[in-house]
């Protein structure tokens, strides 16, 4: 048989369903569809608290079951709390690895070399802000960096117009 005539099985791609709304107070998942894969950001993830081990799990497992068996996840230190070197997940161990960058991000890892990024929104960003934020890193054509993505969708809560009462003559 021909190279050609070989049913050629697509890259485990995430489903439009990925973007639907999980149960309300669970942490959110959007990941660009796109075979490209050409925007900077893979994705964008919103935690619900900064306990890597009760919201890791999940996202993990809902990883594994569209692009198969993760292997490393890579974190900013400095945005979680209790970081551990590894987790066991689904049964099978999950590598964390750590360094103090803030860069918003998680770096998600299957089989040697094939990486994933993800934008992290911070637990306490707002709704209306967090999916602005998400639906700007799942673009295709992304090229902002996550930080700047970031600091674009948050309000500024200096930018609130004074009232009557604090205008002065």
């Amino acid at each position: 048989m021909a190279d050609s005539d070989t049913p050629r099985r697509p890259p485990l791609l995430l489903p439009d369903a990925i973007h639907q709304a999980i149960k309300p107070g669970t942490a959110l998942l959007r990941l660009e569809t796109t075979k490209s894969r050409e925007g900077l950001l893979d994705g964008a993830w919103w935690p619900r608290t900064r306990d890597i081990g009760t919201e890791l799990p999940a996202l993990i497992s809902v990883l594994t079951g569209h692009l198969g068996p993760i292997t490393r996840v890579g974190v900013d230190a400095s945005a979680w709390n209790d970081l551990p070197t590894r987790l066991v997940i689904d049964g099978r161990v999950v590598h964390l690895d750590s360094d103090p960058v803030g860069d918003d991000t998680v770096l998600i890892t299957r089989g040697h070399n094939d990486h994933f990024a993800l934008l992290v929104v911070p637990p306490d960003t707002t709704a209306d802000a967090a999916r602005e934020a998400m639906a700007r890193a799942v673009r295709a054509d992304n090229i902002t960096q996550a930080a700047q993505i970031l600091i674009a969708t948050t309000p500024d809560p200096t930018d609130a117009s004074p009232g009557p009462a604090a205008t002065s003559s």
